[in-house]
């Protein structure tokens, strides 16, 4: 389970924030209280932390699989809820609580911080879902 929420926690940090929000669209950076020269290298730095806990992931995930079988449901939903969670932790830490970055700028916040955040519980909750409903038998709630 920690190969998959790991890697999924860094296929939300990597591919769907860093390439989406900050290089595809420009809405925001990592780090958007300073200059932009400061906020290009504070989106460096994320993307090295992103791609980092990325591989981690994949290194455990080797592990798993050299000792046993993998039930791959079981870490799909890992995935997702490893997704759902690194959203919902940007969502609410980073633009609510420390207020490092928003969404987007210049724009009423209230309709994207729902679909962020909304989205982010979504996906943590399928994915919690798809853990509990392929937990190994004879384990209780």
């Amino acid at each position: 389970m920690a190969s998959g929420f790991l890697f999924g926690c860094g296929i939300a940090a990597s591919m769907i924030d860093l390439f989406i929000f900050h290089l595809g669209l420009q809405w925001h950076h990592f780090y958007d209280l300073s200059t932009t020269q400061v906020a290009l290298t504070a989106d460096g730095f994320f993307h090295a932390f992103g791609w980092f806990i990325t591989i981690w992931g994949l290194f455990l995930l080797a592990d798993v699989r050299r000792r046993t079988e993998v039930v791959w449901k079981r870490w799909t939903g890992a995935v997702i809820a490893g997704v759902g969670f690194f959203q919902l932790f940007d969502g609410v830490v980073d633009h609510k609580v420390l207020r490092i970055h928003q969404v987007r700028y210049g724009v009423d916040l209230l309709p994207y911080d729902i679909a962020w955040i909304g989205s982010a519980v979504l996906l943590l909750m399928i994915g919690v879902l798809i853990l509990w409903r392929t937990r190994p038998t004879g384990v209780t709630d």
